[in-house]
């Protein structure tokens, strides 16, 4: 009897067990901050053992042949920390960082084209030198500009070199309660300060010839807009077109975002592995067809690749679209060699790349979800798509199709609630429509880019655009308006999406396997996941809280019981828009809140006194005269807003406060000095917009 052996998962895809190593390297370096002499000394001792262990006899080897795995893995930890350590900008001598001062000069090259906003000319320059003391020190680096649009000058182009004396300022977050870590975000691409220019704190004295390849890149991109907008009519359809195929997002109007966003369909207007996934297997279907191709492999697979890359360079090579490109890449050579299985292997192979190039791509979220949902497409769409038998080959596509959908929302949904708080509960329809019309909608606006010198055929083309796109819009706005169509609000830590993701795997184990223990596992995951989900609103009930939100130029006060919440400010900040959205909505997400209450039966008002439980608090939005009293009035919190008329001396004189606390609408200057003169009366105070936002527990 020929005895058989079982070949384990891992032992098929070598890449991933090399990658699973490095990002955990990569997760310890970014949260332990190892310094370059540990690592050192930690890959030096690795390296030192397993060359030891290769000096061992071979019977001793075959013995530890264990302890050689470890060995290795270690390394590849080390190698991510390493990695990791070396992409940190601020690690280089050369980092402007460590020779700016305020009184410093910086001379700065514009490193892209600016991009205009609302009230400034955004731009990201690289430092090349800092000037102090009639010295020029060669640094590296970059900075975010903001350029006034009233300045009368010239704007900066990509190339230019610059001479700023202005002071450069740290990124920070706003600090409201879940709000989005912009600080992080700009550390990731190795940004760490900024600067709003005015028109005498810069002046432009040179120009460095640009880059070849991002010249070309820029030109690229301007040029295919150009043609986007020359040919395509209506405004919104070109600017889908133009986040379609080039990945410029600037002219989007918001409110098309987010119906895109609560129909599940947001990722139709950003490049991503969706739409290199539709050209790679489109074309990998057209080359199939051609007879002198469809005969050689090879030269199947280079034309493939040919015209994927040149789609990226075509497409402006932004981040996401490399990322995609490189990863199909490695997918489609592994098909090419015949290993199916091996389609792991290729995705963890393009992945280690990538990582080595950019560890912080880790945390990138397109990353996340490109990875997941051809992770889903590759795992779980052929087993969704032998759930009914079709005959007709229209309804077999639709249910293909949908399958693929289901896939990768199956293995997506966690992240998407995780980074986005909601769920498109009717992202099945709306992908089913919207898909099918992207594909079209995608392949003639190549075409209409190829065509363009032809007057009369593009402009037949671009109406072609208009009317698909006008469809996929449609569509996403009558999806957005179904009711119940989202389910908003949703909140979960990094603990329950890590839960869930288990939850999914386990059970989905035990649909494709009829493993009973992955089932009994799934359903003890699930009570763990249920008792979470109540210890968490248990939570909830019982918190009691003010917050004093960071919102420039704007008043914003929550007072909070369990899940409700009583809100004093401006009021364009109570209705539904990109303020509250951006700046009050996830913080409520992450407390919990879905009650906006007119009153809050513990929270008094009266003349802009206000008690909440056992908390005295003064809001004061006006100028004021208090006549001092021979004994003094106790308050917990005063909440200064609005550019008031006061004094501090004034009112301490008046009021022994706990703490003042100067809110987001008052100017810096005028808080400065309200500092300085708590500062001389030994009073406590909080700056808001310095300090982050107010939160307290009452």
């Amino acid at each position: 009897m020929t005895k058989t052996y079982k070949i384990y998962f891992w032992k098929t895809a070598p890449f991933l067990r090399l990658l699973l190593p490095v990002i955990a390297g990569i997760m310890l370096q970014y949260y332990f901050l190892f310094s370059l002499n540990e690592i050192s000394i930690s890959a030096i001792s690795l390296l030192s053992l397993f060359i030891l262990f290769t000096l061992l006899p071979l019977a001793y080897r075959f013995k530890l042949i264990s302890l050689q795995g470890i060995v290795i893995t270690l390394f590849m930890i080390t190698t991510g920390a390493l990695i990791t350590w070396h992409h940190n900008v601020r690690n280089n001598n050369l980092w402007y960082g460590k020779y700016y001062d305020t009184a410093s000069y910086v001379l700065a090259v514009v490193n892209e084209p600016p991009v205009e906003k609302a009230k400034s000319i955004k731009a990201t320059a690289s430092v090349a030198a800092i000037i102090k003391n009639n010295t020029a020190d060669a640094t590296m680096g970059n900075i975010l500009l903001y350029f006034a649009k009233d300045s009368g000058k010239k704007t900066p182009a990509y190339g230019d070199k610059i001479l700023i004396k202005k002071a450069l300022q740290p990124i920070t977050n706003s600090g409201n309660p879940g709000a989005f870590d912009y600080k992080r975000y700009a550390a990731f691409h190795g940004i760490y300060h900024q600067a709003f220019v005015k028109n005498n704190d810069w002046l432009i004295v040179g120009r460095e010839e640009p880059n070849w390849y991002n010249s070309f890149i820029y030109f690229m991109r301007d040029k295919i807009r150009d043609i986007l907008y020359k040919y395509i009519p209506g405004e919104n359809e070109r600017s889908v077109a133009s986040a379609l195929l080039i990945g410029y997002k600037v002219d989007l109007d918001k409110d098309l975002v987010q119906a895109y966003s609560n129909a599940g369909v947001v990722h139709l207007i950003a490049i991503s592995g969706l739409h290199m996934g539709i050209i790679y297997f489109i074309l990998s279907w057209i080359f199939s067809r051609i007879p002198v191709v469809k005969r050689s492999k090879i030269s199947r697979l280079i034309l493939t690749l040919l015209c994927l890359w040149f789609f990226a360079l075509l497409t402006g090579a932004s981040g996401s679209v490399l990322r995609s490109a490189i990863m199909f890449t490695f997918i489609a050579v592994g098909m090419f060699v015949n290993r199916r299985a091996s389609i792991y292997n290729s995705m963890a192979a393009s992945a280690l790349i990538l990582l080595c190039y950019n560890p912080y791509l880790l945390w990138d979220v397109g990353f996340q979800l490109s990875y997941f949902a051809v992770l889903g497409i590759v795992i779980a769409q052929p087993y969704i798509v032998k759930w009914f038998y079709i005959k007709n080959k229209f309804l077999k596509a639709i249910w293909q199709l949908s399958s693929v959908s289901l896939a990768a929302q199956l293995f997506t949904f966690p992240i998407c609630i995780y980074y986005f708080h909601q769920l498109p509960l009717l992202f099945l329809i709306s992908n089913l429509i919207a898909i099918p019309l992207t594909t079209v909608a995608l392949w003639t606006c190549l075409i209409l880019v190829a065509v363009s010198p032809l007057n009369m055929i593009a402009t037949f083309t671009g109406k072609i655009i208009f009317c698909v796109i006008w469809m996929i819009n449609h569509t996403v706005f009558c999806i957005n308006a179904i009711p119940f169509s989202l389910w908003d609000g949703i909140f979960l830590s990094v603990i329950g999406t890590i839960i869930l993701y288990a939850i999914v795997c386990s059970f989905l184990y035990w649909l494709l396997r009829k493993d009973k223990l992955a089932f009994k596992f799934g359903l003890t995951l699930l009570l763990v996941f249920s008792i979470l989900l109540v210890f968490n609103k248990w939570t909830v009930a019982q918190q009691k809280k003010m917050i004093v939100y960071n919102v420039p130029s704007h008043r914003a006060i929550d007072f909070i019981q369990g899940n409700k919440f009583q809100f004093i400010g401006d009021s364009d900040l109570a209705i539904d828009g990109l303020l509250k959205n951006f700046h009050l909505k996830p913080g409520r997400i992450s407390m919990r809140l879905n009650q906006n209450a007119d009153s809050i039966n513990e929270l008094f008002n009266k003349n802009s006194f206000y008690q909440f439980y056992n908390k005295k608090i003064l809001v004061i939005d006006t100028a004021i005269s208090y006549q001092p009293s021979a004994e003094k009035i106790s308050i917990d919190y005063i909440i200064i807003s609005k550019n008031p008329k006061l004094y501090i001396p004034k009112l301490a004189a008046v009021f022994n406060a706990g703490t003042y606390i100067f809110d987001s609408s008052n100017p810096l200057w005028k808080i400065e000095k309200w500092k300085k003169d708590c500062e001389e009366l030994h009073l406590r105070f909080h700056s808001v917009p310095e300090q982050d936002a107010f939160v307290t527990d009452l």
